[in-house]
This record gives structure tokens, C-alpha cells and sequence, in this order.
């Protein structure tokens, strides 16, 4: 496994310099006073949690320091206890110091959002139900949020609107109907692409399924609206000629009622949670004499 580049794109890379740039500025006035300096520093967690960004905050360091000689103990994904040395770093002092609060915030960002995760993938566990992130990221952080929602044990949902067609209620009311809607989007989809109906009602999930559709999102049900519902989407698909299996999922759900909705037979819950409402796991950046 390579612990230090869990992504590697040149808009990543772009995205880390502007980063970067934001909190230098016209260039950090602390600097002179390290010139020609080295330094040694190591990260450490401050309370438990599952890390995620180490291999981020490494390419940032870096892009001050190519030389920086760095290791990652810790992989995204894995659960940290308080105390723990997740990296360490070997470099200029001044790089050191100019990337710092940058690769920290984003890696504290990250490792709250795959904790926030993994507590409600937690909860889920033996029930075969995935749960799922939404497109509720923040603007420049959509592929870096949902990747700490993949090493918090999440799934992904939409990447963006080209990724899969959720029809939701305004398109339904705007398009005459779930059906219209359906085989407008099939006929002039540029490639092949899931369509997903985002149902208010039990009339309209069950259209959603005999029009065609790839899922269904039974949006703010309760569990014991789902548990007479599924059955019969179930039996709808079978009945339904020449398609495959539907994906129904859930959404509308506040964290402690998700085993509640496990056990109606869905097969997906999806949730803004991990990203909206999670803190920052904290973390530290500590520094040594060179020469260690």
C-alpha cells in the first residue's frame, strides 16, 4: 500500500498550490529567520479517530521542499488513538513551518469527515447496508471530502450531475411526471448513465420502478412506511420485463435511526452527515532538534 499518495491528479496539484498561496500570501515573514535551516517534526493525533490526508499534507510540504525527506506511519483509513505519531518529517525549517497550518487544517478537515463515517458504518455492521455521502461537499472539496468518506468505510454517491440522473421533485413536477421524465433522460443521455428517482410517495416510487428506473430514493419514509413498501418494489421488479435489479435506498435520516431502517430491506441509506455536520479530529504538528 502506498501510504503517501492516496490521490495524484494535476487539479489536485493545482488546487494544493492556490491552498498553499492563500496562507502565504506575499510570503511569510517568519521565513528569514530560518534561512538555511533544517528541521525535524512529527505529527501527532490528539484524540481518537480515523486518520485520513497524510499523503496530501506530504505534497504540500513538498511543494516548498522537494527535497523534504518525510514517512507516513499511518495509512488513510486507519484508526488513530490519542498520542499517536502518524508522520514524520525532515526538511528546511522554513518549508516546514509555511505549509503547516494549510496541511494540517486539510488533513484535520479530512480525518473528521472518514470518522464521522466510520462511527455510522459502525453502526450498520452485519446488516449488508452501505451508507452513502451525498453531493452536499464543499465547493473545491467535493473530491477530497468524498475520498475521506471512502476511508471512513462510506460509498459514494453522484460524483456531479454527469455522473448519474437523480430525478428529484422538481424535475418530476417540471416534467410532466416520473415516466416522462425517465424517457426524456434515456433518449438523449450522451453515454450510459444510471437513472435514479428520488420519491416523496409510495405512487411514486412505484412508477419510478415500473417506468424503468436503475434506483429509487424513498425520501423521508419511516421504517414502517419501508418495511410494507420494499416487499412490493421487490415483487414490481420481478415483474418488470427485460430489467435488472433496482437499488432502493433511503435518505431523510437522522444518524441514530439507521439500524431501524437497516432492518426494512433497503439496500443503501445515504446521508450529508459525515460531511455536514462532523468536527475536526484534532491533530498536531510537533518539532525536534535536527539530528535525531
Amino acid at each position: 500500500m502506498n501510504l503517501e499518495q492516496p490521490l495524484r491528479t494535476p487539479r489536485l496539484l493545482a488546487q494544493l498550490q492556490d491552498w498553499l498561496a492563500e496562507d502565504l500570501g506575499r510570503g511569510d515573514l517568519t521565513a528569514p529567520a530560518l534561512i538555511g535551516r533544517r528541521a525535524q517534526a512529527s505529527w501527532m493525533a490528539k484524540q481518537d479517530g480515523v486518520f485520513c490526508g497524510g499523503g496530501f499534507a506530504l505534497q504540500l510540504f513538498r511543494l516548498l521542499d522537494p527535497d523534504l525527506e518525510a514517512e507516513c506511519l499511518v495509512a488513510d483509513g486507519v484508526a488513530v488513538r490519542s498520542g499517536d505519531t502518524l508522520l514524520r518529517l525532515d526538511g528546511q525549517a522554513s518549508a516546514l513551518v509555511g505549509a503547516e497550518r494549510t496541511a494540517l487544517n486539510l488533513a484535520m478537515r479530512l480525518s473528521g469527515i472518514a470518522t464521522a463515517t466510520a462511527e455510522l458504518v459502525k453502526q450498520l455492521q452485519g446488516t449488508g447496508v452501505r451508507l452513502a455521502d451525498t453531493r452536499k461537499t464543499t465547493p473545491g472539496l467535493r473530491e477530497l471530502e468524498k475520498y475521506a468518506v471512502r476511508m471512513g468505510g462510506g460509498v459514494n454517491h453522484r460524483l456531479g450531475l454527469d455522473d448519474a440522473a437523480m430525478l428529484k421533485e422538481n424535475h418530476l413536477a417540471w416534467a410532466g411526471g416520473v415516466k416522462p421524465a425517465i424517457t426524456a433522460v434515456r433518449a438523449s443521455a450522451p453515454w450510459p448513465a444510471r437513472v435514479i428517482v428520488e420519491a416523496e410517495t409510495e405512487q411514486e416510487a412505484v412508477d419510478a420502478v415500473t417506468a424503468g428506473a436503475d434506483a429509487v430514493l424513498l425520501d423521508e419514509f419511516t421504517p414502517e412506511q419501508l418495511s410494507k413498501l420494499v416487499p412490493r418494489l421487490r415483487q414490481l421488479v420481478v415483474e418488470r420485463a427485460g430489467s435488472g435489479a433496482v437499488v432502493l435506498e433511503a435518505s431523510g435520516i437522522q444518524p441514530g435511526d439507521l439500524r431501524a431502517y437497516a432492518a426494512t430491506g433497503i439496500d443503501l441509506i445515504s446521508t450529508s452527515a459525515p460531511v455536514t455536520r462532523s468536527r475536526w479530529l484534532d491533530l498536531s504538528m510537533r518539532f525536534a532538534p535536527a539530528g535525531r
